[in-house]
Formats: structure tokens, sequence, C-alpha cells
């Protein structure tokens, strides 16, 4: 319980003539003791706050950059009107910078016996869980000179998924991909490596596709179309290490490698592939296997929402191992993770040869723009140092993809929005070619 405001401008406007015409105790106690009664006399009447009974409702999860509104629901049992001021508290991730004051805030009037909703509405800036804190209220009386408070724990968890800002592109691959899959009207038939079914020669049809068995048991010339494999393996391997917190323009390379990997699992499911997800630093920080085609996106953006970069160094040596037992059979390893020299010539680089024994590989990582703009800077002496060193970063970068490319290693190195369509280029051309 606490005296308001305006109990405090009562209590010093009536003490104020005291002071001035009559300085005495008994003038002093004459002003303050009606003051005092009435304060009492308010607290009294107040509604009690730890009676109050509250529940959530609402959203439990948004995408980052979106609203989740989440709905609280204040029941009065008591005999006395709630008159009130609620504050609902979130973590501070859960708003707009400057914005937190008038979203948790909120003024409330409850009837005795009746119930009132108020929502808060979430506008969050960060991935993950944001957890409900504290629920304060603060109940006046009548005359708003003394009020009752206390805090209520109500739980609610809105879980906060990836953008996938990519989803645009997903259209223009999945043209392609029929493209490949010859379900088009295009100049040639698509290109593949499974059977698919005998039609009729057609001038500038390739000679080499001539079924001269069937061309021998009917009377036309039969010739064989091909489609790009189905039921191919992908498993997307997240590296969570300590490189993936740099962070390239407003974002860090983890949350551009999610975007680039939800656009490559959009695209696969769609063609008939199966995908799973690993995430991996020094132990396996998140597992989705077995996903049917209409699940699997759900499922993923589901587990790389509380997904955080760990400082640490990458465990190559366990990543590797990892991926083999959960990729058993021949599949397309996607690996996301960074072109620095030493984490590569250090960790992947020494057991690389484990992976592509049995699997093809592709790493894909995220460039820094800025760099790049660094490297065409000239004017002033410290435009001219920046350009050398960032023309050496670049030179140690293209030195490291291309000792990948020489033990086979398909290598996607483009800025954060550049990197889901050319993942998703990569993975199409691989298909085309039959190399999956």
């Amino acid at each position: 319980m606490a005296p308001t405001g305006r109990a405090a401008l009562l209590a010093a406007l009536g003490t104020l003539p005291v002071g001035i015409w009559e300085p005495s105790w008994t003038g002093i106690l004459a002003v303050n003791a009606p003051l005092a009664l009435a304060c009492a006399c308010d607290y009294a009447l107040a509604a009690p706050v730890r009676r109050l009974g509250l529940t959530r409702s609402g959203d439990t999860s948004t995408r980052l950059g979106e609203t989740a509104e989440v709905t609280l629901t204040v029941t009065n049992p008591s005999r006395r009107p709630l008159r009130a001021r609620l504050r609902d508290a979130w973590p501070p991730s859960s708003w707009l910078p400057g914005s937190e004051v008038a979203a948790s805030r909120h003024r409330l009037a409850v009837p005795a016996g009746e119930r009132r909703r108020v929502t808060t509405r979430l506008r969050p800036t960060r991935r993950g869980d944001r957890q409900a804190d504290r629920v304060t209220i603060r109940s006046y009386g009548p005359l708003g000179l003394f009020t009752r408070q206390a805090g209520h724990q109500v739980p609610w968890t809105v879980r906060v998924l990836p953008p996938f800002t990519s989803r645009k592109h997903l259209p223009s691959k999945l043209a392609r991909l029929r493209e490949l899959d010859g379900r088009t009207s295009v100049l040639t038939r698509g290109e593949g490596t499974e059977f698919d079914s005998l039609r009729e020669y057609i001038p500038g049809d390739d000679t080499r596709s001539i079924d001269w068995r069937a061309t021998a048991r009917q009377s036309a010339v039969a010739v064989r179309t091909w489609r790009p494999e189905r039921d191919r393996h992908i498993l997307l391997v997240l590296d969570t290490g300590r490189t993936s917190a740099g962070r390239v323009g407003d974002i860090p390379r983890l949350d551009a490698s999610m975007d680039a990997a939800l656009l490559l699992a959009a695209l696969a499911s769609r063609a008939g592939d199966r995908v799973d997800l690993m995430a991996y630093d020094r132990r396996v920080r998140a597992l989705v296997q077995g996903r049917s085609a209409g699940d699997v996106l759900p499922s993923l953006v589901n587990a790389m929402a509380p997904l955080e970069p760990e400082l640490v160094e990458t465990d190559f040596r366990g990543l590797t191992a990892t991926a083999l037992r959960t990729a058993p059979r021949r599949s397309l390893i996607v690996l996301l993770t960074s072109l620095d020299a030493a984490p590569v010539e250090e960790g992947l680089l020494p057991v690389l040869s484990r992976l592509i024994q049995r699997h093809t590989v592709l790493v894909a990582s995220v460039s820094d723009p800025h760099i790049a703009r660094m490297a065409t800077a000239r004017g002033t002496t410290d435009a001219v140092y920046e350009a050398a060193a960032a023309a050496q970063a670049q030179s140690e970068r293209h030195r490291t993809a291309g000792q990948l490319r020489r033990h086979g290693v398909t290598v996607v190195d483009a800025p954060p929005e550049e990197l889901a369509p050319a993942l998703a280029d990569a993975y199409l051309a691989l298909k085309a070619a039959g190399r999956l």
C-alpha cells in the first residue's frame, strides 16, 4: 500500500496556510488528521489485489518483426469495484525501443464480481522464447488517495520465429524446378538421371536418348525422357559456433544462414526430397529428422527459433561424426559455416575426406559486403590502408574456398541478401547434373 501523489499534494496544500498563519503542531494535526482518515477510508474501499484472478490467452508464436497479441483476463471476486493501473512486464526485446511504456501499461476498471480483458501487443526484436514476467496491479480507492499494490505471476511464452524473408524467391526457384522436371513448355526436355517415360521422336531431340528396343516394337522412333532424382536425402547443418555470432549488416551470420536453409528446405521438399536439420557447435543444439513434406518447414522454423550462437570454437570432428550418424546413406550435406581461414584449415579440412567419401558436400557462407566496399575505397591514406586490408581478407577467403573446391566441395559465398537464392541455385544445378 502507498499514498498517491494526490494525497501528498493535499497534505502540502493543507500544511501551507497553517505554517503561515498558525504554525503549531495542533494546526498541522487539525489539517492532516482528516486527510489521514480519508486515506484510511479510501484504502478500505479499494478492491483487494491479491484475490484477483488472472489468466492469459492469445498468440503463442510470431515471426520476427511481426506483432503478437497476448490477452490478460482479470477477474474481480470481491464486492468492491476495481479501479486500477496494470503493468504487464515482458523482457525488453519484446518491444521496439521506446515503446515499452505505452505497450505494457493499461488502465482497468472491473465491477464487483465481473471480469475484463486487456491486450498487450508485443513486437519482438530478437528470435527465441519471450516469457512473461510479473503482472503488477495498483488498485485505487474512490478518492484516489491511497492504493493497494501486488504482483502476480501469470506464465506465458511467445516463441519468436525466424522471419523467412527469402520466401519471396521461392516462386522463381519452383519455376526453375518445374523446367528441370519437364513439366512446363520449354525448348528442351527437362534433364535428369531418372527414367520418366517414352515419347515419339521430335526433330532436334538428342539422338543418344533414342530407345532402340522400344523403336523396334513400334512403327515410330521412341526416345526416353528423364527427370531429376527424387526422394534424395538432404542434411542441413548449421554451425552455431563463435563465427556464427559475427554481425553482417544488421543481423548475425547465423540468422542469414537460417534464412538460406529455410528457402532450400522449402524448395527441396517441393522437389520430393527429404530434408533434415542439425545445429552443432560442440554438441547438438537442434535436430529435426523424418518430417513429411508438409511438416518439414514448420518443424525447421520451430527448431531454429531458440538457437543462439555459442562463443566456443566449433568441434568439426564431432560435427562430422554426428552428421555421418544422422545421414548413414548417401546424401547432400549442406554445411552453413564460415569461410574464415583458421576454422576451415584447422577444423574442417582435416576431417573433410570422411564426408566426401560418402556424401556430396556443399558449403555455404555469408560474406560481408562492407569488405567489398572497403576494397574499392580510395582518396585518403586511411581509405588506401582499409582497401589493402580488405583485399587481403578477400584473398584469404578465395584461397580457402579454392581449397574446398579442390576437394570436390561445392562452395557458395554470398552476402546475406543473396545467400538464400544462391544456395537454391546451387541445389538446382546439382540436381540437374544428377549429383545428388
